[in-house]
């Protein structure tokens, strides 16, 4: 595959709830919708397989490097991110790569 790649990780401040995070994945699911340049976008609640494990993942493939660009800095994912995100996150990991 060519393109680029962006994996997101969250876990979530302790008191969290459940519909706090189902608000986020609805609001994350709507950005293809919104922002073109994504060619693939898949949101998932960790499994509970592994201790240790971050509690959410984005991961959202471009057709380059620009084209992720625009969706980091689209307002409407920053606002997804400023209102939703942010207030419930204790820590966040990413990674961008060309796959």
């Amino acid at each position: 595959m060519s393109g680029f790649r962006h994996v997101v990780m969250f876990r979530w401040a302790e008191g969290t709830t459940t519909g706090q995070q189902d608000e986020v994945a609805a609001k994350l699911r709507e950005l293809p919708g919104v922002i073109p340049g994504i060619r693939e976008y898949g949101v998932g609640v960790n499994a509970g397989v592994n201790p240790g494990a971050y509690d959410f993942v984005v991961v959202a493939d471009f057709a380059d490097r620009d084209a992720y660009l625009v969706y980091r800095d689209h307002p409407v994912h920053r606002a997804v991110v400023d209102e939703y995100i942010t207030p419930i996150a204790a820590e966040r990991a990413s990674i961008q790569y060309e796959p």
